[in-house]
């Protein structure tokens, strides 16, 4: 009788090394130590549960397999043990998803000071769109019975330079974005200065918590103490009840992440932006320097193995080389898996995926081996790789971002939560791509994926739905979103990459003064103080930044906050009062309905 202990060793070391990479990607993102288990422990399963099936779909193709053979039969566990990984998988995402995570963001997100208040206004702000989300699925849990009755079972330099040029096009309205988040910040933390001042007709209670928002400011406790109100400041209500504290806390916070997120994406294009330079001017010494790196730099970045010359041939030549390369193979797997996606149902022959991955030697009878499951694998990697990526690119609604060891809880909360929903949609679908003889075998087809099938709508919905993946596709190669813009005068993302020479009052031309006064004059930002700030690049880096041929030999001073304005104030002044007012607008917390359940 065959044993599945080598199977079982295997799966197990191989699912750690996936918990491991999934705690590496949450680091990046998230600062570990500064927050609670109770945020890192769902975010964690969130992401892994999507990440294990990369190991668990093809365990469970070879062991739908009737052999005894084990050298043809990979890697395998027995059934009850498959059966029990996929109820565990699909159980914990199903209340990761619809409960624990959403309650989990509104409770980081509500700014009450206790336990119990938070949780209070987390099931008050969930409890209209889980009902909303319960009658859908009351409704179609009448058309299953109604269907099939009351049983269980129904429920290179060219290239470098056409870079530069983009990092510039994109300086101005990330620029603006930023002076308009630390503005807004400012005035929040004028209101606190007033708060903290008050006496009258505040409690001890609000009194202590007045001073606990207080300790998370980023502005110096002398500023906090003697800051004069500015006139643009809101006025403070007679009296402070819990509620206004709340939300006051709620919009303070969403303030500091919003700071942090756009001086990290600031810091991120100006340090692209030096480095670009750097590379493209290199092409006539041949020798290429960055720098020191700042000390909060990775390891791995600080190291100096390479010689100028030799990191010179690695980024002017075997990056860029390696990238299309890369790109070209990557592209080549997203035409396979659409190809595959188009012709699974009228013509499974011609399927890419399925010629990869079953067996087609006489004596295999089209079942995967252990071959086809190193290239399940591969495949399934790439299409989660793909979505986990897309994750960090996508514009969504709500001021939510992935920022790098500055995320925001509730933001992390939401996104780990889209990323689980894509656990059983992603294994179903990969499934289908196989023949019926193989996928229907399967532990996963008989615990979840007959119930998929199980009224009419069900068998179609497969069959068109994924189909629909050509309109984005299309729409991107046709570039139809900047016709549709340009027909209609809309935007119809806040694209901020779009790269137009008209977007921001001069395009790459403001984005390259922008750059050029952050790198080698006095900033208007005030940003000295920043911890997240590159490190000033030595003379010979800063002096490289420019589009004329090499002359200048100003080195960057270190930025004050305490400069004097630009000569363009006030076209500033406008442009962040604009902002301002479109960032209240949208973190308006009285939302209406419909604004709520897009929110939810």
């Amino acid at each position: 009788m065959a044993t599945s202990v080598g199977s079982d060793l295997f799966t197990l070391g191989s699912l750690l090394l996936l918990g491991l990479l999934v705690l590496l990607l949450l680091r990046h993102f998230l600062p570990l130590r500064s927050n609670p288990a109770y945020i890192l422990l769902p975010i964690f399963l969130a992401i892994f549960l999507p990440v294990s099936i990369i190991l668990l779909l093809p365990i469970d193709l070879a062991s739908s397999l009737r052999t005894e053979d084990e050298a043809t039969r990979g890697v395998w566990l027995p059934g009850p043990v498959v059966l029990a990984a996929w109820r565990i998988t699909y159980w914990l995402t199903f209340a990761l998803t619809w409960f624990i995570l959403p309650l989990l963001g509104e409770y980081i997100d509500s700014g009450y000071r206790t336990p119990k208040d938070r949780f209070v206004y987390s099931l008050r702000s969930n409890g209209r769109y889980q009902l909303i989300v319960l009658t859908c699925g009351v409704g179609g849990l009448i058309y299953v019975f109604l269907q099939n009755g009351f049983r269980g079972t129904s429920v290179k330099a060219l290239v470098m330079a056409t870079r530069l040029r983009r990092i510039q096009s994109q300086a101005p309205g990330v620029n603006e974005k930023l002076i308009g988040s630390i503005n807004a910040l400012e005035n929040l933390e004028s209101q606190l200065t007033q708060l903290r001042r008050r006496k009258n007709a505040i409690s001890r209670d609000h009194q202590e918590w007045i001073e606990e928002i207080s300790d998370g400011s980023h502005l110096p406790e002398a500023r906090l103490v003697s800051s004069t109100p500015r006139e643009s400041d809101a006025a403070l209500p007679t009296v402070i009840t819990d509620r206004y504290l709340a939300e006051f806390a709620r919009q303070l916070n969403r303030a500091r992440h919003k700071r942090l997120r756009f001086i990290d994406t600031w810091d991120c294009l100006l340090e692209d932006a030096v480095h670009t330079q750097a590379i493209l001017d290199a092409s006539t010494s041949k020798r290429l320097d960055f720098g020191n790196k700042a000390p909060h730099s990775p390891f791995f970045a600080r190291l100096r193995i390479l010689t100028p010359h030799t990191r010179y041939l690695l980024h002017y030549h075997i990056l860029p080389n390696l990238r299309i390369f890369l790109c070209a193979i990557l592209s080549l797997a997203s035409i396979c898996i659409v190809w595959s996606e188009l012709v699974k149902y009228i013509a499974p022959q011609l399927s890419i995926i399925r010629f990869t991955i079953v067996s087609h030697t006489r004596d295999s009878d089209g079942k995967v081996h252990f071959a086809g499951q190193i290239m399940a694998s591969l495949w399934m990697c790439y299409m989660i790789t793909a979505a986990l990526a897309s994750f960090s690119e996508i514009k969504v609604w709500g001021n939510r971002a992935l920022v790098k060891r500055n995320t925001y809880g509730e933001s992390a909360t939401w996104y780990a939560g889209q990323v689980a929903k894509l656990t059983v949609p992603l294994a179903y679908n990969f499934l289908t791509f196989l023949p019926p003889d193989v996928h229907r075998e399967t532990t996963f087809y008989g615990f979840l994926g007959q119930l998929i099938n199980l009224t009419p709508l069900g068998k179609g919905f497969d069959f068109f739905f994924p189909v629909f993946i050509l309109v984005p596709v299309c729409a991107t190669l046709f570039n139809l979103y900047g016709r549709v813009k340009g027909f209609w005068r809309f935007d119809i993302v806040d694209d901020e990459d779009e790269g137009d020479a008209t977007a921001f009052n001069g395009g790459w031309r403001e984005g390259r003064e922008l750059i050029e006064r952050e790198l080698n004059g006095p900033s208007r930002l005030g940003l000295a103080q920043r911890t997240n700030a590159i490190p000033p690049p030595p003379p010979p880096a800063t002096d490289r930044y420019r589009d004329a041929p090499p002359g200048n030999n100003n080195a960057r001073p270190t930025p004050s906050s305490h400069n004097p304005p630009p000569p363009n104030r006030t076209t500033a002044e406008q442009q962040t009062s604009r902002l301002a007012a479109a960032t209240a607008a949208a973190e308006e917390a009285d939302e209406n309905f419909f604004q709520g359940f897009a929110h939810r």
